[in-house]
């Protein structure tokens, strides 16, 4: 063990569990330490991005990546009043949806004043007396007092790597179901490992707060001399765009497609409460199941008010291994002010299963 004061000693240990987490994906470009680049992963990195927007008020920000942070970046940043720019080297925002689900969040992104850019690499940065000042990408520069990095994350697997500690294929460490490495006496959790998924049954990462806090506390009572296990995940994420509610679960078509299954999709629009009832709000539904089994694989939610949450239902269903039909009968609760008589999901459910 390294201290910061150069200090180096040995530690013995019965058991080591790793918990490393993740780091920000930081690329290697021109001017990338320039002041006023940020990453945006940590409490702390919060913290100075604030303290950066009151201080320094700057006029024009401009955030790279179109992902879950690079959302949530930009509503904050048009609230405090910043002229924001978004740009994605891939052809949608929201690259874990579908691409015809993510136009309705790009749709959002723009009519909120967002200046979006797509299909759009990242290059370097214009930097002047080591300051940012503009955004290069292959098509444009665009003028920057202030850069948000989202670009993504990766498993931080430095220390376990140098330690001989096997990584998966997907990049973490490798794991089974009571989180325990290849390693004897040793544990990992969290977003440095991997996990299961329980649809593709094949090794996952995904850096989410949900599955590391489950993964930890399967790791914890195993260290401690107990016996739990982590099944594995089915990717349920969720987030949102003002007033935009979005969500997701399973499979991506592209996903499908790389395992070679033969699925049908459809996508519904509906409301997200009686039609009738006040404030009722636009919902899509998005639902992929495997041709001939009819078994659920993946589901997409956009909209309104109360839409996002509906992603519970699909999850469990992926949990259960369900198919569409029996989804269809799946007893939901029902009253204006929450659904139509129909749901939406249970509406893409009885859609689906006529073309499976």
């Amino acid at each position: 063990m390294e201290t910061a004061k150069g200090k180096t000693w040995w530690e013995p240990f019965d058991q080591l569990l790793i918990a490393t987490g993740a780091n920000p994906i930081y690329p290697q470009v021109p001017g990338i330490d320039a002041a006023g680049i940020h990453t945006f992963s940590t409490l702390q990195s919060g913290i100075e991005v604030r303290r950066s927007v009151d201080e320094r008020k700057p006029h024009t920000a401009v955030i790279v990546g179109g992902g879950y942070i690079g959302l949530e970046m930009a509503e904050a940043l048009l609230l405090r009043g910043l002229d924001v720019s978004l740009i994605e080297m891939a052809p949608q925002v929201m690259n874990t949806l579908d691409r015809e689900m993510g136009s309705i969040v790009a749709e959002s992104l723009r009519h909120a004043g967002v200046h979006l850019y797509l299909e759009e690499p990242l290059e370097g940065f214009e930097v002047s007396d080591g300051r940012v000042q503009a955004v290069v990408t292959n098509r444009r520069a665009l003028p920057a007092d202030l850069v948000i990095l989202a670009i993504g994350v990766r498993p931080n697997v430095a220390l376990a790597s140098e330690a001989g500690v096997p990584l998966g294929e997907t990049g973490a460490i490798k794991v089974n179901e009571r989180m325990q490495t290849p390693v004897a006496g040793v544990w990992a959790a969290g977003d440095c490992c991997e996990s299961f998924h329980l649809v593709s049954r094949r090794p996952f990462w995904v850096a989410l707060g949900t599955v590391a806090n489950k993964q930890g506390r399967v790791a914890g009572i195993n260290v401690g001399g107990g016996y739990a296990t982590f099944p594995g995940v089915v990717g349920t994420a969720i987030t949102k765009f003002r007033d935009l509610e979005i969500a997701r679960t399973g499979l991506q078509e592209k996903e499908i497609q790389q395992l070679g299954w033969e699925y049908e999709s459809v996508r519904i629009e509906s409301r997200t409460r009686a039609h009738y009832y006040p404030d009722a709000g636009p919902i899509t539904v998005k639902l992929l199941a495997e041709k001939g089994s009819g078994r659920l694989l993946g589901g997409q939610i956009v909209g309104k008010n109360g839409a996002a949450k509906r992603i519970d239902v699909l999850a469990v269903a992926l949990h259960a291994g369900l198919t569409v039909d029996e989804l269809i009968n799946v007893d939901l609760s029902y009253a204006p002010p929450y659904s139509p008589v129909w749901d939406a999901v249970q509406i893409a459910a009885r859609q689906v299963a006529k073309k499976v």
